[in-house]
């Protein structure tokens, strides 16, 4: 399985900034993904704070 660009936290804090009002659009820009991807990783981590993400690796 080939491993993400993105950490955890780095997942978490760019669901945290389009949650805050960022648009989607100049999020993904800015960070270098598409639409897409920031939907899927929203659809996996999104919800979760970075503990709940720590232990769901370690699982």
């Amino acid at each position: 399985m080939r491993k993400s660009r993105f950490t955890e936290a780095q997942i978490i804090g760019m669901i945290n900034e389009q949650e805050a009002g960022l648009p989607t659009a100049e999020l993904c820009r800015k960070h270098g993904l598409s639409p897409a991807t920031f939907y899927k990783l929203k659809a996996k981590y999104g919800g979760m704070d970075l503990s709940d993400a720590k232990r769901l690796k370690q699982l």
